[in-house]
């Protein structure tokens, strides 16, 4: 799975003030956070960056004192030892000695794994498991664990005893391969994820998403990404959420194992090069800026992100209602737009007609200048887009 850490450095742009150049990257977006483990690492550093954030743990974890899966397949590994082990994660395997050690049952452990072949996944657990006494066998330099599995199938696994640490999330594939192998798999199931006790946050998450209430998502493990999925299908909701995760609601993952549940599903996602928390904050800063609709109205530069509006590089903070009727003029800028239609966007409005009149006028208060939204009488309104705007957009203005 993918491995997430912080990298220790902030080296996100912006003052966090409202206006001037110096506009946070994530000022106007708002982010949903389904991180249990470390979130308010994340959340720190979406904020710093301007973003508004979302907070709905997705999944919570079952404490390792109080877990009898953990203690079963540590008593079997006891009783019985295992020709292999294969560490996959540094926080996993140090977890593992660590309630082996609160159970009374350490040195146990430990001695079954000094005569057991050990595989280290990369840097990070070698170190996890030198700091536990131990040396490792072998680590693959790419800390690829498709690799472990090659070097071990090469091998030979036909009559061996192997133990899988995990961390929170099945390996399907690896544990099919090896037991088709005709390896005998004793499963370590560290940290074990379930679903939130409370889910009143993860709701109002996926309410957000079908709204238009969050412009991203970021995920920091499988677990969570199916959990909210799962969430998704019990509320009767799965279609919409999905409909909006494969269209204007980002999806960032901090790894291409953390994106697999949403990849099964058809939904597109971006990854940082690096699986860390900081360079996942990044990749937000530069895709969320990116989709953002710019267009130039009256002679100002307008740049329509989620929440909030840019105007000429002032960051303007638009209310829902507004927000709804200026994105309905924008998808066919300098074109007259009825009041029936925006009737219809603006949440809320029953069939009353001056409520798009109030919700207009809010809307240019707001943006603090009136003269980029045309009142075409007894027609609509428009965006009063600049000469040559129309070409550079594709949209031919009514007359």
């Amino acid at each position: 799975m993918d491995e997430v850490r912080n990298t220790g450095r902030d080296t996100g742009r912006g003052s966090g003030r409202d206006t001037g150049r110096d506009t946070a990257p994530l000022a106007g977006f708002t982010v949903g956070v389904t991180a249990a483990r470390r979130a308010d690492e994340l959340i720190a550093l979406l904020r710093r960056r301007g973003a508004a954030v979302l907070h709905a743990p997705a999944l919570r974890i079952v404490p390792l004192a109080d877990d009898g899966e953990l203690l079963g397949a540590t008593k079997e590994l006891i009783g019985c030892a295992p020709d292999a082990v294969v560490a996959t994660t540094a926080i996993g395997f140090r977890g593992w000695i660590e309630a082996a050690d609160g159970w009374g049952i350490g040195e146990e452990l430990l001695q079954r794994l000094r005569s057991a072949e050990l595989l280290a996944r990369g840097p990070k657990v070698k170190g996890a498991i030198r700091a536990a006494g131990l040396v490792e066998d072998w680590s693959p330099d790419s800390e690829s664990l498709a690799e472990v599995l090659e070097r071990l199938l090469a091998a030979g696994v036909a009559g061996r005893r192997i133990a899988l640490q995990l961390h929170g999330e099945p390996l399907p594939g690896f544990v099919e391969a090896l037991r088709a192998g005709g390896a005998d798999v004793v499963v370590v199931p560290v940290y074990r994820w379930m679903a939130p006790e409370d889910l009143g946050p993860l709701d109002r998450l996926l309410d957000a998403v079908v709204g238009g209430g969050v412009d991203a998502v970021s995920f920091t493990s499988a677990p969570a990404a199916a959990s909210l999925l799962s969430r998704a299908e019990e509320r009767g909701v799965r279609e919409p959420v999905l409909e909006a995760l494969r269209g204007g609601v980002l999806s960032a993952c901090v790894g291409p194992v953390t994106a697999l549940p949403l990849q099964a599903e058809g939904v597109d996602t971006v990854q940082p090069e690096r699986f860390r928390l900081g360079p996942l904050v990044q990749l937000l800063c530069q895709e969320l800026p990116g989709r953002a609709r710019v267009l130039p109205v009256a002679g100002h530069r307008v740049e329509i992100r989620g929440h909030a509006v840019l105007v000429d590089e002032e960051l303007r903070a638009v209310p829902p209602a507004g927000m709804a009727l200026l994105r309905a003029l924008a998808r066919r800028p300098g074109w007259v737009v009825s009041r029936a239609d925006l009737l219809r966007v603006l949440p809320g409005a029953g069939r009353d007609e001056h409520a798009v009149e109030t919700a207009m006028a809010r809307l240019r208060a707001a943006l603090g200048a009136p003269k980029l939204i045309q009142t075409v009488v007894k027609r609509g309104y428009r965006l009063s887009l600049d000469a040559g705007g129309e070409a550079k957009y594709g949209d031919v203005p009514a007359g």
